[in-house]
Order: C-alpha cells, then sequence, then structure tokens
C-alpha cells in the first residue's frame, strides 16, 4: 500500500504543478480571447504591419516624382580684398599700376526654387505600382490575420483536447489503483492467483506513465498557444474545456464563388501582380525623354560694397594721404526666372537594364503566385468541406459510442452485483465510458477548428 501512494503521488505530480503554474488572478481563457490576443501580439501580425508600412513608405515615395518640389534657401555671402595691386592695357595703351587699398561686399538672397516633372512617364507607371503594392500590402496583412486566427483557435483545441486526455487518463489510473487494490486484497485470502496480482500492477504502471505523459503534452500544448498569442504560459490562466458545436450545411460551388471574390489572399495577389505589371512598365520608360519644369524666385535680395584706392594726379601719380572711397548698395525687390527643360538618359551605365530586369523578375514570381492560389482554390475548399463533414461524421460517431459504453456499464454494473462479472469487467468498461466521453470532447473539437477552416477559405476567419 505504501508503494501505491508514492506511486499515485508521482502521478499526480504534472497535474498538480500545471495547477500551481496558473495564475490565481488571471481570466478563464476562451477560443476567441485567445483569437483577441493572437491578432494583437502575434509576430506574424506586427510584421504584417510593418508590410503596410512600407507599403505607405513606398507610395509617399512615388508622389515625390510626380508632384512639384519646392526649397527656399537663404544666403548670406561675403569677399573682403586688401592691397590689390594689378595694371591695365586698353588699346595697345598701358596705365600704370593701380594698387587697391580695400574692396569690400555683402550680399543677402532669400531664394525659393521650384521643380516638376510635367511628363515622366516612368514616374507616372512608378506611382501606379506603389499605389496597387500598398493596397496588396493591406490585403496581405488581412490574409495574415485570417491564417493566424485559424492556427489560434487549432491551438486552442489542442490545449482542450489535451487538458480532456489528461483528465481521462487521471481518472484511469484511479480505477487501476483500486484495482489493484481490490486484486491484492483477494490475493491475501487466496481468492485469486499471483499472476492476477502482476498483472493488476502492470496495468497500475502503466496507466501511472500515461497519466505522466498525458499532463506532460498539456503542459507542451499551452507553451504552444502561449507562444502564439504572445502571453507567458504562467499567466495565460486556466482554458475553457466547455465545448459545443452546431452542425452546418454547407454549399460547396457557393462557398467557392464566395471564396474568389472575398479571399483577402487572393486579392492581395491581384493587387501584387498590377502593381509587378507598372513596376515593368515603369524600368522600360526610363529609356524615353521626360520633360521638366524649373523656376526660381529671389525676395527682397540685397548687397553692398565698399571700393577704397589711393587718389591719383593728372599724370597717374599716387597722391600721399589721400584716397578715393565709392560705396554701393544695391536692393531687389523679386526677380523670376524659369525654363522648360527636355531630358533624356540615354545610357545611364545598365542601370535602366537592371532595373527592368528585376522588375521582370518580380512579375513572374507575382504571376505564377497568383496563378497557384487561384489554381489551388477549388481544391482547398474541397479539401476544407470535406474536412468538416469527416468531423461531423466522427462526432455522430462518439456519440454513439458513448452511448454504448454507458450501456455497457450499466449491464456490467448489474451482473457484478449479482455475481455474474469479475472487478476487472466492470473497471474496464468504466475506462470504455471514460475514453468515449474524451473521444466526444476530441470530436466536438475537431468541428470547431474545422468551422474556422471554413471561414478561412472563405475569406473571414476572424
Amino acid at each position: 500500500m505504501r508503494r501505491m501512494g508514492s506511486s499515485m503521488a508521482r502521478a499526480w505530480i504534472w497535474g498538480l504543478g500545471l495547477v500551481l503554474a496558473v495564475d490565481a488572478h488571471a481570466e478563464v481563457l476562451t477560443a476567441e480571447k485567445a483569437v483577441q490576443l493572437a491578432l494583437k501580439h502575434n509576430t506574424q501580425v506586427i510584421g504584417a504591419e510593418a508590410n503596410v508600412l512600407e507599403g505607405k513608405a513606398g507610395l509617399y515615395s512615388a508622389y515625390s516624382g510626380i508632384l512639384p518640389n519646392l526649397s527656399a534657401t537663404v544666403s548670406r555671402s561675403g569677399q573682403l580684398t586688401k592691397d590689390a595691386v594689378g595694371n591695365s592695357a586698353i588699346g595697345g595703351i598701358a596705365f600704370p599700376p593701380q594698387t587697391t587699398l580695400r574692396d569690400e561686399s555683402y550680399s543677402t538672397q532669400p531664394v525659393i526654387n521650384g521643380r516638376w516633372n510635367i511628363l515622366n512617364l516612368s514616374n507616372l507607371s512608378n506611382f501606379s505600382a506603389a499605389r496597387a503594392g500598398l493596397r496588396a500590402a493591406k490585403q496581405g496583412q488581412q490574409a495574415t490575420r485570417n491564417d493566424v486566427a485559424l492556427a489560434a483557435r487549432r491551438q486552442f483545441y489542442e490545449v482542450v483536447r489535451a487538458v480532456r486526455l489528461a483528465q481521462v487518463s487521471s481518472g484511469a489510473l484511479k480505477l487501476a489503483h483500486d484495482d489493484e487494490r481490490r486484486v491484492r486484497a483477494l490475493f491475501e485470502v487466496g481468492s485469486v492467483s499471483r499472476s492476477e496480482l502482476y498483472r493488476a500492477q502492470v496495468r497500475t504502471s502503466q496507466s501511472e506513465l500515461d497519466s505522466v505523459l498525458q499532463w506532460h503534452a498539456v503542459t507542451v500544448q499551452r507553451i504552444a498557444l502561449a507562444e502564439m498569442i504572445g502571453v507567458r504560459e504562467s499567466g495565460m490562466g486556466e482554458v475553457d474545456t466547455l465545448l459545443t458545436a452546431n452542425v452546418i450545411e454547407v454549399n460547396e460551388p457557393g462557398l467557392i464563388a464566395e471564396a474568389a471574390k472575398q479571399r483577402p489572399d487572393l486579392q492581395a495577389a491581384d493587387h501584387e501582380l498590377v502593381s509587378a505589371k507598372a513596376s515593368v512598365n515603369s524600368a522600360r520608360f526610363l529609356r524615353l525623354p521626360y520633360i521638366t519644369l524649373g523656376g526660381q524666385m529671389a525676395l527682397q535680395s540685397s548687397s553692398t560694397s565698399s571700393f577704397d584706392q589711393p587718389a591719383q594726379d593728372s599724370s597717374g601719380a599716387e597722391i600721399p594721404g589721400s584716397s578715393l572711397t565709392s560705396n554701393t548698395r544695391l536692393e531687389t525687390d523679386r526677380s523670376y526666372g524659369g525654363q522648360v527643360a527636355l531630358n533624356w538618359d540615354f545610357f545611364d551605365g545598365l542601370a535602366t537594364d537592371a532595373r527592368i530586369a528585376g522588375a521582370r523578375a518580380r512579375l513572374m514570381r507575382a504571376q505564377e503566385n497568383r496563378d497557384a492560389l487561384y489554381r489551388n482554390l477549388e481544391s482547398e475548399v474541397h479539401q476544407a468541406v470535406m474536412t468538416y463533414r469527416e468531423a461531423q461524421e466522427g462526432d455522430r460517431l462518439a456519440r454513439r459510442t458513448l452511448e454504448s459504453a454507458t450501456e455497457n456499464l450499466k449491464l456490467i454494473q448489474e451482473k457484478y452485483n449479482v455475481g455474474s462479472s469479475t472487478i476487472l469487467d466492470l473497471i474496464d468498461a468504466q475506462v470504455q465510458l471514460q475514453r468515449a466521453q474524451s473521444d466526444v470532447v476530441s470530436a466536438l473539437a475537431a468541428i470547431r477548428v474545422a468551422e474556422a477552416q471554413l471561414n478561412r477559405v472563405r475569406g473571414r476567419a476572424e
């Protein structure tokens, strides 16, 4: 009996450890709550949001190629020259050297510059590609959310299934201990042989191992769910193991038509293909000339200068101690300038060829991805419908098995009460009933997962 008590304590350690690890203040986790947490914290969802931001960045960059570019500059310049000596000749007549004592000038000039590509087919096509790329990123984000929602529901029901199987294993372990205790008592009075006792002990050890493994599986599945929804496993709380499922009728042709219209991954593939085609055109149009319009406006510009050199007499000799000084100041209210230019980058070191090749490679991938999605759509929907119908049939069979196991337990109990059945038969009937109950839970979980898969293939999995 002491060995039996210690073995039972070891068998229950996994279940007790799991209970103690759960935060007592955490709410019960439902499937919908798990999906909400996954859509908020999952790495794939965050990556899809980043893709949308990148799409917006690409669109803003494309806008810069078709909208006017304006810039403002305020410059202040100055120049100072001292003691400059030089001579000059006019009409072959040489003049004596002249000395400049000081030459100083300053200017302030606020300028507004503008440039506009008024006819650039490459930039226009690049804008179309960026706009379609942003739409593809948004639809791809929704497709990712649908995939994550489906994965979260599937993992949630894996946890539910593991918990219920662990509970069945714990119940089977308790029955095995009761069986061993009764067999040992019968052996001590000589009613059964030692081999019967050994078989009871083997069943107990096997049940103990099964219970430990099942509770370990619960922990593994909980950790996987916690990683998916982005929370700590210890703070995840208990999982709601109550399952209900309503049988629905599935119209496969209608489901295919609905999926073709609403699936965000299909729409993302369509927009990506449009974007890739526009990128190819944008790269090709780089070989064509383009027209730019430029303009400049200076406002309230001013300049000052001063000139100081020695005075000279009529013979050109400098007069010591005297100098001539000239000061000027020029102010301009505003001035305008503009130009229209025809530009042609007819050779850029094969940069255009490289861009065309890259755009064509993107187009090939986008075309194949779109074709594969539409080509496999009907098969994917058919597989989801088959899985759902299989889950329905499994639920029906599990419920029928549960009814049979219940009736069998009643019958064995009556036979045991009148002495026509052994305690082993009764324990086997009890274990069969518990396993049948677990199979019903697994069947309900399979139906819920199949329903989520149907919603995903039709384009509304959240």
